[in-house]
């Protein structure tokens, strides 16, 4: 695919990536965490050490997670960050075969091997893998690694098959603008939206200084937003919440949203939604 030289597209594109740590004791507690029914917002500022995770079957490895299907919380997916070290990684990453993955990294360089075809993804590398794929993932240089892992549980549909590995790089994609921005809304798709196979889309979005989102969406998508650069105000229900990268936004289905990146430089994260399929149906009375 031809690579676009256009405003969004950016050679020197850089992502936040999360370091641990603590703080130290003369830091003020306050900041900006907020947990609602309709969002939450997970900054940057409470990613330490002390809240990440082990996972079985993962060396040298740890994890920020960000989102689980929970009450009152995500109900669709699980988004993670993951750092390995070097050396590190899984022979057996996936403990659910229904499960499907994106795996988008943001710092260092990721070896995938899917089905014995081995995959370098180096930052903005994107890999989707469908059910059952069998991947693997290792660190084999001499830097950590820093990737993000969105999994679902996939939905099937009778007469329809499953997606297709898809590896990729965002620099290999051309930004698709929004009608009437000239421009400066733009959003990297890596699937395309009318393939009927994929019930999640995880995309990157784009706001050149002073864009916005001029309305209030409204809509049957849950959302997960992690920051990847600069910062904005966005409208979560009925609040306005500045962000920035490396911020982690949860939105319930129907939470009333919108943006404003008033600059200095462009404004651009990770989304994932669930799509293409029709809502379950609880008990009928």
């Amino acid at each position: 695919m031809t690579i676009s030289r256009s405003a969004t597209d950016h050679p020197e594109n850089r992502y936040y990536a999360p370091r641990g740590g603590l703080p130290p004791q003369t830091q003020m507690t306050a900041d900006r965490a907020v947990f609602t029914d309709a969002y939450a917002v997970i900054p940057k500022g409470v990613m330490r050490d002390i809240v990440t995770s082990a996972l079985p079957f993962w060396s040298h490895t740890r994890a920020w997670i960000l989102a689980r299907p929970l009450s009152g919380f995500a109900e669709t997916f699980a988004q993670y960050i993951m750092e390995v070290l070097p050396g590190g990684g899984s022979d057996h990453p996936e403990p659910d075969q229904q499960a499907e993955a994106v795996l988008f990294v943001v710092e260092g360089v990721l070896t995938v091997d899917v089905g014995g075809q081995m995959y370098r993804l180096k930052p903005g590398g994107y890999a989707y893998l469908p059910p059952a794929s069998g991947w693997k993932a290792f660190n084999d240089g001499d830097h950590p690694v820093r990737f993000h892992w969105i999994r679902k549980t996939y939905e099937p549909v009778a007469g329809i098959d499953a997606p297709d590995v898809i590896i990729t790089n965002e620099r290999d994609i051309e930004p698709n603008p929004m009608p009437d921005t000239d421009g400066k809304w733009a959003t990297t798709r890596f699937v395309d939206s009318g393939d009927l196979r994929h019930d999640m889309h995880v995309n990157l979005v784009t706001f050149e200084p002073g864009a916005s989102i001029p309305f209030a969406e409204t809509h049957v998508m849950e959302h997960g937003l992690y920051v990847l650069e600069g910062k904005a105000v966005y409208r979560l229900n009925q609040d306005w919440v500045e962000v920035e990268a490396g911020d982690f936004l949860w939105l319930r289905a129907f939470c009333p949203q919108a943006c404003y990146a008033g600059g200095p430089g462009r404004f651009r994260y990770l989304l994932y939604k669930d799509v293409n399929r029709h809502p379950k149906l609880g008990a009928r009375f």
